[in-house]
Parts: C-alpha cells; structure tokens; sequence
C-alpha cells in the first residue's frame, strides 16, 4: 500500500512539474524583403523601419530579412518572384507594377495631381485601397506606399519646353505609360533597369532620365547629368507588396501586424523624405547641377492625347475622373 500511494504520489508530483514549466516558444517565422537601392537609402531605412516594426509588435514572432541595392534582382524580377512564392516582400515603384497589373499605370499619367495634399488624398483614401488591392488577382497583396516625390527631366541640357526633348534618349522605368508620355513629347523613351543608369548616363548610352531630385545626389547621376528642369511631370508613388503565397499562410494576427506596420513606416518615410528632397536640392547644387523652370502648360498640352487614349479603357478612364474630381 505503502509503494502504491508513493508511486501516485510521484506521478503526481511530475504531472505539476510539467504543468509549470515554460511552454515552448512559438517557431519564428524568418521571411525576406528586396529592394532595388542603395543600403541607407531612405527606402532601405523605411524597409529596415518596418522589418523593426513587424519583429516588435509580433513579440519576435516574425523576422523581415531586408536585402538591399537589387541583390535579389531588379524591381521586375522582384515582382516575378512574388509571384512564384520564391520571394516573401518586395518594395517596388509603381510604374513596373503597371506591367503585371494595368491599374498601376493610372500613376505614370502626366500632370495628374494638382498638389501634395491631393496626392496623399488619393494614396491614404479609399482610391489609393482600390489600387492596391487590384494586384490581388495577379498573386500579390499591396501593403502601403511610399511618397517617391515628384519626377522631372535631367540631362547635360536644358529641357524647359518638349520641343528641347527631341531626338534625346531618355531613359524611363519599364513600362507602357511612361514609354507613351516621353515619346509624346518628342524624345525616344529608353526603358531600362535602374541599377544600369548610371553607366548608361556616363557612356551616353542615354541622354537624360526622369525623377524626383535624389536620384542626383543619392544614385550619383548628378555627376553625370548637370541640369535638372523642374517639368513635374508625374508623382510615381513606392509601394510595398506581400506575396499572396506568404500572406495566405500566416495567422490571421500576423497578417494584421504586417499591414499596420507597413502602413506605419510608410507614413513615417513620408515625413522623412520631404526633408530628403530639401537636403538633395542643396547637395546637388554642390555637385555642379543647375535647376531650370519649365513651361508646364507646354508640357501638359503636349501629353493630353494620354487622356484621350483612355478612352480604350473605361475602367482606368472612370478612374482618372475620379483622382482629378477629389477635392
């Protein structure tokens, strides 16, 4: 009797023992994010920002791997392997994206917001949602954006009206609508890979590019293209994607922390770069660019065949009316 109550007793013992030891911790979740620039860009801080955020808030749970300068690939082959699965996030300008989803194209139409407030409008409303989430049906799920700042001519002359765009090579982002709008004002349009740029810039592979005024100090183009004309023609915003293979397969938790710190990093990237865009302006006076003004009224008439060309596509059409109506 003696041995039965001791044995019960030990099993009991060890039962409580069990009880009170830790549970094991929950299997960490390691996924990877790709960008196509410069490691301290003020994407990759954005990118390294959210990876931050998304390990925080899952208590450790989830760990974003942030590989820098397109060493994954370029923004194209970025989105392919979202697509395939082989790739967790990718951040990506929205002008690619146009290629595998029509909708994104709505950004790359020329003189399409009035000013900063209607811009951010359209990317924190319901309209900016819609677009996101029209990447769905091509296996990606559309997270935040991120402000890419107005895009403008640069070249080793002077461009203030399209007729000063003839017969130069400019390069653009893959993609139909920016290769309409530079051939429209009279230059040849150069689709080509951002990481080539710079080489193209020096060999005069290409005569000029497009964008916002960082790409001259950030990416060094200001060492190799010295005027840049202020034509604004477009606001081309970032945007960061999820694989929807990643996306189905975490908790419905997890997905909910991944949205807010995407959202949440974008808007703190929003506030940093407005200071970026002041900072590069004064460097690359340093470097030897000069700033022009341009004849934007020439510009925005040379590019309205855009408008009348959607008229093929009534969805994106219905869509430019209603960006241009929100007050």
């Amino acid at each position: 009797m003696m041995f039965k109550t001791t044995r019960r007793s030990a099993i009991a013992l060890a039962a409580i023992a069990a009880l009170a030891l830790p549970l094991p911790a929950a299997a960490k979740t390691t996924l990877r994010l790709a960008h196509s620039l410069a490691k301290d860009h003020p994407v990759d801080k954005a990118m390294e920002n959210f990876a931050a955020l998304v390990k925080e808030r899952s208590n450790g749970e989830i760990e974003v791997r942030v590989f820098a300068a397109g060493q994954l690939g370029q923004q194209r082959e970025l989105i392919e392997q979202l697509q395939s699965g082989a790739l967790d996030f990718a951040h990506t300008n929205a002008a690619p994206l146009a290629a595998f989803e029509p909708t994104f194209g709505i950004f790359d139409l020329p003189y399409l917001f009035r000013d900063d407030a209607h811009f951010f409008k359209v990317t924190d409303g319901e309209i900016g949602r819609e677009i996101l989430d029209s990447a769905a049906a091509k296996g990606l799920v559309g997270l935040s954006y991120y402000d890419n700042g107005t895009r403008s001519f640069y070249a080793n002359k002077p461009v203030p009206t399209p007729k000063d765009l003839a017969g130069l090579k400019i390069r653009v982002q893959p993609g139909p609508v920016a290769t309409r709008m530079v051939n429209l004002l009279g230059a040849t349009a150069t689709p080509l890979a951002w990481g080539e740029l710079y080489t193209a810039l020096q060999s005069k592979v290409v005569d000029g590019a497009e964008n916002n005024v960082t790409a001259l100090t950030l990416a060094k183009h200001g060492e190799v293209s010295k005027v840049y004309t202020r034509d604004e023609h477009t606001r081309v915003p970032d945007v960061l994607l999820i694989s929807e293979m990643t996306m189905s397969r975490l908790p419905a938790a997890q997905q909910d922390i991944i949205r807010q710190a995407a959202v949440d990093s974008g808007k703190a990237h929003n506030e940093a770069w407005k200071a970026e865009l002041r900072k590069a302006e004064g460097d690359a006076v340093a470097m030897g660019v000069t700033f022009v003004d341009a004849d934007k009224a020439a510009y925005r008439a040379a590019v309205q065949p855009m408008y009348d060309d959607l008229k093929a596509t009534p969805a994106l059409a219905s869509l430019a009316e209603r960006i241009q109506a929100l007050k």
